[in-house]
């Protein structure tokens, strides 16, 4: 995949996950690795950067007698997955133009 392309998406994949529950960073990156390669070096950016414009939030749990850090997404990152489904149908028409269909002809 292009990397550009895979840049685009791999910020929408962590919403995904960590909106299907509250997770830490290994168990991310093993819930996206089957659609998606990541890497550590990869999530944590993406997440600091979710953090930053407030789509996830963060707390602690003890596990092992360590703190694990644990993200939810907020309502705001719901709101931002909205956006890009109700976005992926203008995607879709490019997709169907690139590949030569066309719904008109």
């Amino acid at each position: 995949m292009d990397i550009q392309l895979k840049k685009g998406l791999l910020e929408f994949c962590v919403l995904a996950a960590i909106k299907k529950r509250d997770s830490y960073g290994y168990q991310i990156i093993k819930d996206i690795s089957g659609c998606i390669d990541i890497s550590e070096s990869t999530l944590y950016p993406i997440l600091k950067r979710l953090m930053a414009k407030e789509y996830v939030e963060t707390y602690s749990v003890e596990h092992n007698s360590r703190l694990r850090k644990y993200y939810r997404i907020t309502p705001e990152g719901v709101k931002h997955i909205d956006v890009f489904l109700e976005e992926w149908s203008q995607v879709m028409a490019v997709y169907d133009y690139i590949k030569g269909g066309n719904k008109d002809e």
